[in-house]
């Protein structure tokens, strides 16, 4: 048998980001270290940088441990979620970040692990988790959801039209005992007919769900001008039209669109400045070479001095 090797993840538009983030020292936070990328090209360029980075997924931190290894005490490394930051950075001694990268989609070790069940191209268990060492799984989540709720995850998560009709053939077929990724897949494609991509968008939904990334998002975005340097850039990598949205509005101290009836959130007082006033995206060679990268939007702002 040959060796196997581990995916290698690409980093996502990493010349721009470094373009942004470089300030020759200081703290810098990557709070998605993944396999370490985007940590490691920061890093080697600027030799007078530290780092506290952070992942949710123990397997990830572990890589990157490896991988970062050669800059020795300028990285701490901390196993935690965007909501277990400020614990995170308390205990590393909270000096202010003088920059700060949020990536917020999978790495190809995430992908193509099928014990992880986040790909909807292969079998495994309907699990989805990030940290597959806590929180409830899909298949423990569904066993206990309403199809009101889990067609309102659908919508929010993954812009899912048919949310309704969606989220009862799934939870059809978990009362006739749904088996595995594979099985729901099936499930999706007979309930909404179409290209890849309407599994795809199911899918990012459960996971979305699972991981509870928004409420992560909303609690990272709140924390994060406390923790930054009067001139501290933060960089952020989207994948989903929300997530973006999300950001857009807590950078710009917009009110956010509020569910019918209810009141609009009260307008914040702006904390950045923006740096991209338009997303930026990848570049048709970086899709080419990487077609993961195809839904990445950056956005860029710095931390006002008051």
């Amino acid at each position: 048998m040959g060796e196997r090797h581990e995916p290698v993840h690409a980093p996502v538009l990493l010349r721009e980001t470094l373009e942004f983030l470089r300030n020759g020292s200081g703290l810098y936070l990557d709070a998605t270290v993944g396999d370490g990328g985007h940590a490691d090209a920061l890093l080697a360029a600027e030799p007078g940088a530290r780092m506290l980075a952070t992942d949710r997924d123990p397997g990830s931190l572990a890589a990157a441990r490896v991988r970062l290894a050669r800059f020795g005490g300028r990285v701490t490394f901390a196993h935690a979620t965007f909501r277990e930051l400020p614990a995170a950075h308390a205990a590393a001694g909270a000096e202010p970040f003088t920059g700060a990268l949020l990536d917020l989609g999978l790495s190809s070790r995430q992908i193509d692990d099928a014990s992880r069940g986040i790909a909807f191209g292969a079998r495994g268990p309907l699990d989805l988790r990030m940290d597959p060492t806590r929180g409830a799984t899909l298949a423990e989540r569904l066993a206990t959801v309403g199809e009101e709720e889990l067609a309102t995850v659908l919508r929010r998560h993954g812009d899912v039209a048919p949310a309704r009709r969606v989220a009862r053939a799934i939870l059809d077929a978990v009362r006739g005992g749904l088996a595995d990724t594979h099985a729901l897949a099936v499930v999706v494609e007979r309930a909404w007919a179409g290209p890849p991509r309407h599994k795809a968008q199911v899918f990012q939904a459960l996971r979305m769900w699972v991981n509870e990334e928004a409420e992560d998002l909303e609690s990272v975005l709140e924390w994060l001008p406390g923790a930054m340097a009067a001139g501290g850039v933060v960089v952020t990598l989207a994948y989903h039209s929300g997530e973006d949205r999300r950001i857009k509005h807590a950078v710009r101290g917009r009110p956010e669109p509020s569910p019918r009836r209810l009141p609009m959130r009260e307008a914040r007082v702006p904390l950045w400045e923006e740096l991209t006033r338009k997303v930026v995206t990848p570049t048709t060679s970086e899709i080419a070479a990487n077609p993961r990268a195809r839904s990445a939007r950056l956005r860029a702002f710095r931390r006002r001095s008051a």
